[in-house]
């Protein structure tokens, strides 16, 4: 693959949003190695290039349903919305059936990886696997579609794929367990990458509506999601808070507390109706406090190891 085709790829799959599952798969490992003292690295590189591919799959899925499914041709001809697909589709820069054969190569370097581990640690593997590959189509794809439908199963599912799931079936490679920590440990990432998905749904709300895509904020509009969103953020980092009184996380992961109070301004600047543009900073402050608050987590759980 040449280097334009390769950069292609990359914007398509939406790659440099990949630290949203790399974290959990990350955390679920170094979960192993701090309660159980194991660690099995060729186990942990196929853990964590079968994650990655499947949440490129999972973004390229959704945009080949939204495409199919006229969201992104609503998108463009909405004033003031702010698409936050590849645009490849809509745009022709990519043919469907080009599109749709990356999309399911990605989906199968999914599953080999899968079948590997499931022969080397189990057959929950392909359980946990399995339920994200399920996730990841019927988020957007016929009959379900329940992303369409506005009762909050959309977010469920995004707290599942790249919190739960990944961060339990991390740990569970590495040690054939299935334990209560790395589910707890899962919450505080988990949330805040819901709060991510969340947010930019306020981005293209009015082209959701009109295409017939139920978002929560297509359902409450925008004052009473706005202050679900709120809600959600403070529910992220009470769940830190819970982790280290629970021993799930040392003490000094609340470091990555820090990483809230960019959030404050941005809401204090927002009001009960904004332009799709105004919440360009909010998608930003959750962005950064993922990938912020994931990585002082993260380095909480290896001076824990080194510690220990």
């Amino acid at each position: 693959m040449n280097n334009l085709n390769l950069s292609l790829l990359l914007k398509a799959s939406r790659f440099r949003v990949i630290p949203v599952m790399v974290i959990p798969v990350v955390l679920g490992g170094l979960g192993a190695i701090v309660w159980n003292d194991t660690f099995h690295p060729i186990l942990f590189v196929l853990t964590f290039i079968g994650s990655i591919a499947a949440h490129l799959f999972s973004n390229m899925i959704n945009d080949l349903w939204d495409f199919r499914n006229g969201i992104d041709t609503a998108a463009k001809e909405t004033a003031s919305t702010i698409s936050t697909n590849s645009g490849f589709l809509a745009n022709g820069t990519i043919t469907e059936r080009t599109f749709s054969f990356l999309t399911w190569s990605l989906f199968a370097v999914a599953l080999i990886c899968g079948l590997i581990l499931s022969i080397s640690s189990g057959w929950l593997v392909l359980v946990f696997g399995g339920l994200g590959a399920l996730i990841a189509y019927f988020y957007v794809a016929p009959p379900i579609k329940f992303g369409y439908r506005g009762k909050g199963y959309s977010e469920i599912a995004i707290l599942l794929s790249f919190g739960i799931l990944p961060t339990l079936g991390s740990y569970y490679v590495q040690t054939m367990q299935v334990d209560y920590r790395p589910i707890l440990l899962a919450l505080p990432i988990g949330l805040l990458t819901t709060l991510i998905l969340f947010n930019h749904h306020f981005l293209h709300w009015k082209s959701d509506q009109s295409a017939g895509k139920r978002t929560l904020v297509v359902v409450w509009g925008e004052k009473k999601a706005l202050l679900f969103s709120k809600c959600l953020f403070v529910l992220s980092y009470l769940a830190l808070i819970m982790c280290v009184v629970m021993d799930v996380f040392p003490y000094y992961a609340l470091l990555a507390l820090v990483t809230a109070v960019p959030f404050y301004r941005v809401y204090g600047n927002l009001k009960s109706e904004n332009p799709s543009p105004a919440y360009l900073p909010l998608m930003g402050a959750s962005l950064k406090a993922t990938n912020r608050g994931g990585l002082i987590m993260m380095l909480a759980l290896v001076i824990q190891a080194i510690l220990q």
